[in-house]
Parts: structure tokens; sequence; C-alpha cells
């Protein structure tokens, strides 16, 4: 019975040291993606007290809403439930840095073209501005702009004061927003036309 009792104890600790290596692991590569883009912009946009009803009583926590940008035009937005504040920005900051996307920029400071974005009940409609113009837009929009590097624009929301569709309907927005230079791509043409007829279209209007 002592020679069979023996083997145990070395595997159980042989199995606790293997798993205690791969957590280090696992900590040093989340410490290491949460160094990664580190020049981010980000805002908070929307905080919010939630409470869940259980077996007892109510469970409270706070939602937070967070834009991400790196002001070069790369933008995304983030969601995060916590108990505690700084753990709920902290989740909306890691979803917003995985769910960036890219957005045209003219001249790095507006956009290419007028654009207009709907989700649910929210509608917005965002407009190219001449340099000088400013940020003429309210609320999350303006988070959205400054964390993306824009500029110059024109913004304006309708049909909802809700945060959190404001943001889904910019970024829907934002999702169409093309570049002469892809529609040349698209269309086999050159840069050079499509920029000549955008120009020939603002002079007749």
């Amino acid at each position: 019975m002592a020679d069979t009792a023996t083997p145990r104890a070395p595997g159980r600790n042989q199995k606790g040291s293997g798993s205690g290596g791969r957590g280090r692991g696992g900590e040093n590569r989340g410490r290491n993606d949460r160094d990664e883009g580190d020049d981010l912009i980000d805002k908070l946009v929307h905080i919010n007290r939630v409470s869940k009803v259980i077996k007892g009583g109510r469970r409270f926590s706070f939602s937070a809403l967070v834009v991400v940008g790196d002001g070069r035009g790369r933008v995304g937005y983030g969601t995060g439930k916590a108990r505690e504040v700084p753990e709920a920005i902290r989740k909306a900051t890691d979803q917003a840095k995985r769910d960036m996307i890219r957005v045209p920029l003219r001249e790095g400071r507006t956009l290419h073209h007028d654009i207009l974005g709907r989700f649910g009940a929210g509608k917005v409609f965002m407009r190219a501005a001449p340099p000088g113009t400013g940020i003429i837009a309210g609320g999350p929009m303006r988070a959205v702009f400054e964390t993306m590097g824009v500029q110059d624009v024109v913004a304006k929301s309708i049909g909802t004061s809700n945060p959190h569709n404001m943001i889904k309907a910019t970024f829907e927005a934002l999702k169409v927003c093309q570049s002469p230079r892809g529609i040349a791509s698209r269309r086999g043409k050159k840069v050079g036309e499509i920029v000549a007829r955008r120009t020939d279209q603002s002079e007749t209007a």
C-alpha cells in the first residue's frame, strides 16, 4: 500500500506546477495585450447604473460606453458592465480596441462626402466642412470625431437622444464612407476623373 500511495503525491505536485506555469503565461499575454495601443485616445461617453433582480433582492452594477481612436482615422466603441466603475470602463475600452474600423479622411481633417446613418430610432447626418469650421456636433458624436482625428465636420442627430443609438448610428454612417481612391479602383477609373466630377457637381449646386 505504501508503494501505491507514493507515486500519487508527485503526480499532484507536477500537475499543480504545470498549471501554475500556464497561468503565469496567460497573465503575461493579457498584460502585453493591454500594453498595446497605449497611444490611443479614449473618451468615456456615458455611464449608467443598472440593476438586476435576483433571489433576495437587487444586484446593482455599472454600464459604461467608451469610444477609442488613434487620431488618424481609426475609431471604435465598446460597452462594458461590472460591479465597479473602473472595471466597467476597462471592459468597454478593451472591446472598443478590438472592434475598431478605419474611416478614410480628406486631407486628414474631414470626411470625403456627406453621409447618413440609421440605427433603431436614431438618425444622424454628417457633412464635410471647409478648414476652420471645427467640430459642430454634440454629445456622443463629438467624442467619435475627436478620437478619430476629424477637425472639420458638421453633424446632427435626429430622432433619439439615447447615446447608445447615436453612437451606433454614427458608426453605421462611417462604415459607408468612401474615398475617391476606393471608388476609382472599383470602377476602373483614375482618381482625377472622380475628383473632377465631384468638383463639377459642387459648382453646379
